[in-house]
Order: C-alpha cells, then sequence, then structure tokens
C-alpha cells in the first residue's frame, strides 16, 4: 500500500526536503515518480538553453552528488530510505537522459516511458541498490542504473531505425 506524502509544511521545513521531494511533484497522491519524471521533462525545456553539454553535465553531477543528502536527510525525517515522495532520484538521471537523448519530442516520449519502465522493474543491478543500499546513495543509484538501461535502449532503437 502506498505510503500517504508528507505535507507540504514537511517539503518547506528544510531545504533537503524540498530538493528530495521534487520541488513539491512528490507530493502527488499517486505516482509520484511518474510525476516527478513529468517535472524534469518539463522543467529540461527551460534550463537546458542556458548551458552548454558540457555545464550541463557538471551541473547534473553536482546535483546527483546534492541529492544522496537530499535523500539521506529527507529520509530520515520521513521514517523510510527512499519513501515515494522522494523523486530527486528520478528527476536528475531523467535530466540526463534528456541531454543524451536524440532532438524531438518522440524521442523524448520514447525516453520517459523507458525510464519509467526501468525504474518501475528495476533489473540488476538496480534491484540490488534497491532491495541492500538503503540510504542516499542507494536511492539515486537505481536510478542512474534505469537511465543507462533507457539510454542504451534508445541507441538499439535509433540503430535500429537508421
Amino acid at each position: 500500500m502506498p505510503k500517504k506524502p508528507p505535507s507540504l509544511r514537511f517539503l518547506f521545513a528544510h531545504p533537503a526536503h524540498f530538493f528530495a521531494c521534487g520541488f513539491g511533484s512528490g507530493l502527488a497522491p499517486w505516482a509520484p515518480g511518474t510525476f516527478g519524471t513529468l517535472f524534469a521533462w518539463v522543467t529540461f525545456g527551460f534550463f537546458q538553453p542556458l548551458f552548454t553539454d558540457g555545464q550541463l553535465l557538471f551541473l547534473l553531477a553536482a546535483a546527483y552528488l546534492a541529492g544522496i543528502w537530499f535523500i539521506d536527510v529527507a529520509g530520515r525525517a520521513l521514517g523510510d530510505p527512499d519513501h515515494g515522495s522522494i523523486v530527486w532520484d528520478e528527476i536528475v538521471p531523467f535530466w540526463l537522459i534528456l541531454l543524451l537523448t536524440p532532438d524531438g519530442w518522440l524521442w523524448q516520449a520514447a525516453a520517459f516511458v523507458l525510464f519509467r519502465y526501468f525504474d518501475i522493474t528495476k533489473p540488476q543491478p538496480a534491484r540490488y541498490f534497491d532491495e541492500h543500499v538503503k540510504n542516499g546513495f542507494g536511492v539515486m543509484a537505481d536510478d542512474l542504473v534505469a537511465a543507462g538501461y533507457t539510454l542504451l535502449a534508445l541507441a538499439l532503437l535509433k540503430i535500429t531505425l537508421t
């Protein structure tokens, strides 16, 4: 049974909560991971034109590392290191996917569907991190693995279509 999302008070009680819960996108009453990924998709289009690809890779690496701390803080406060409302682990890897995805909304839509599939099914080694590494590192790592599977599937799809 899904856990109840935390309150707005929780969201604004600590900056780590705000980021870990995806600026509020993780407070969705159902499918918060999907809402977090949608948030990533929408926001990427706003900030991506402001940076070079190299700058974005650096920022995403920093956001990933900061996410380990955000998730640790929020997870301890919620009593669950991988509470459903914690969606920073979906947001940052999906931003990376979008950076590396071919241009066009169809490619982005395929990336969205594939990432959600791999995030939900958790193929190894994502499942290992999800089941055995109960901290911010493990929460972020399982979604980074899902991002890797997504990028591999997109590359294979692109090769198949060309």
